[in-house]
C-alpha cells in the first residue's frame, strides 16, 4: 500500500466515514458477545476426560484480521466467546467424536505461521477441478469485508465455462439470492445477510447446502 500523503489522507477519510459500520454485515447492527475487559485474562481451561486443556475465549477482529485495520472499529468486542466454550465442552467433543488427544479448539491457531500469497487460493480450485471434486462458493451479499463483487471477480479469473446462467433461487417463493453455475463450481449469493450467512438466513442456507450435497436443484 502506498504511504503518500494523499493516500494516507484518503484512507483516513474512508475510516472516518465508515467507522460505525459493521463491515461483516453492512445493513445489520452489531451485537457483540461481550466487551474486552481490561486486565482480565481470556484463557480458559476445560477438563476433557481428566485432562486439562487450555484455550483462548473468543477473538477480537484485530486478532484474527490484523491485515484489515479498517474493519476493526474503536471498540474491540470479543467475538465467538460462547462458541469457544461450546466447542471445548467435553459433551460437545464426545458428540463430534473428537479424539481425546486432540488439542483444545481455538478460533485461530497461534502455532501456525501464516503468509500472504499474491495468487491467494486460486490455485486450489484448479487442483480440486482436476480431481473431479464439485465445489460451491456462497457469499452473503451485504458482506463488506469479503464482498460478493470481489468474489465474482476472482471466479471470473478461473476462466471456467458457464453451464447455467445467473438466476434467482427461492425459499418459500421468496428470492433468497442468485446462483450461477460453472464447470465444477457453483457460485451462490445469499440475499440480505453478510459474512455469517448461516446465522441470519438459516433456512435458505440449510436448503441450499442440503441440495448441493444431494445433487438436487434449488
Amino acid at each position: 500500500m502506498s504511504k503518500t500523503p494523499i493516500c494516507l489522507a484518503t484512507i483516513e477519510k474512508i475510516n472516518n466515514s465508515t467507522g460505525t459500520l459493521n463491515w461483516y454485515d453492512l445493513y445489520r447492527q452489531e451485537v457483540p458477545g461481550s466487551l474486552l475487559l481490561k486486565g482480565e485474562s481470556r484463557l480458559r481451561t476445560s477438563m476433557i476426560n481428566g485432562e486439562e486443556k487450555t484455550y483462548k475465549r473468543g477473538y477480537t477482529r484485530a486478532e484474527y484480521t490484523p491485515w484489515l485495520p479498517f474493519v476493526h472499529g474503536e471498540e474491540q468486542p470479543i467475538l465467538g466467546d460462547y462458541v469457544s466454550d461450546y466447542m471445548n465442552n467435553n459433551a460437545t467433543r464426545t458428540a463430534l467424536h473428537i479424539p481425546e488427544s486432540a488439542p483444545a479448539w481455538n478460533m485461530c491457531s497461534e502455532d501456525l505461521e501464516y503468509s500472504l500469497q499474491n495468487e491467494a487460493s486460486l490455485w486450489i480450485y484448479d487442483v480440486l477441478e482436476r480431481s473431479g471434486i464439485s465445489m460451491m462458493f456462497y457469499s452473503g451479499d451485504t458482506d463488506g469485508a469479503i464482498p460478493t463483487y470481489g468474489s465474482k471477480q476472482w471466479i471470473a479469473k478461473l476462466n471456467r465455462k458457464v453451464t447455467e446462467a445467473w438466476r434467482p433461487w427461492y425459499t418459500d417463493e421468496q428470492v433468497s439470492g442468485f446462483v450461477e453455475k460453472y464447470e465444477g463450481l457453483e457460485f451462490v449469493t445469499v440475499k440480505g445477510v453478510g459474512h455469517m450467512a448461516p446465522q441470519w438466513a438459516r433456512q435458505p442456507v440449510t436448503d441450499m447446502i442440503s441440495a448441493f450435497i444431494h445433487g438436487e436443484p434449488f
